[in-house]
């Protein structure tokens, strides 16, 4: 028997007062490209899920985050090319100015209501906006 391997990524739902989210738009990735998506990246070996969101969140958009100012709200395991674990944490403040680190992998920055998202989304990313909704802490995606 065969054991499955994983691919880890953390994801985070930046908030603004108005309860508005940051999506960012994709771009020359090869993945997704157009698509919006949450700022997110791929846990590194020995690091933690919120170092990992804290890092990717300076990488992709600049700003600094306190590991106090992160809330778990979802694990998703998803069915893709590779066997996937993404976390979800949401970020109501942080340090600096929202600003696009990566402009050879994101078009953009919007913000919208979570409930509905920009189009065209990554499916998964908007599936786990309705489970972060409904409560839900723990699901699976399938493509």
């Amino acid at each position: 028997m065969t054991r499955l391997q994983s691919v880890v990524d953390v994801n985070v739902l930046f908030l603004n007062e108005k309860g508005e989210c940051l999506f960012i738009q994709r771009a020359n990735t090869g993945f997704r490209d157009g698509q919006y998506a949450l700022v997110a990246g791929h846990l590194e070996p020995g690091e933690s899920i919120v170092e990992c969101a804290i890092r990717e969140s300076k990488e992709e958009a600049g700003v600094t985050i306190a590991p106090g100012a992160l809330d778990f709200r979802l694990v998703m395991r998803r069915d893709s090319d590779q066997n996937r674990i993404s976390f979800f944490l949401s970020c109501r403040s942080w340090e600096g100015v929202l600003k696009n680190m990566e402009p050879q992998k994101c078009s953009g920055f919007v913000w919208a209501d979570p409930n509905n998202p920009p189009v065209p989304a990554v499916d998964y990313v908007v599936d786990a906006l309705a489970r972060i909704r409904e409560g839900v802490m723990l699901t699976d995606f399938k493509v």
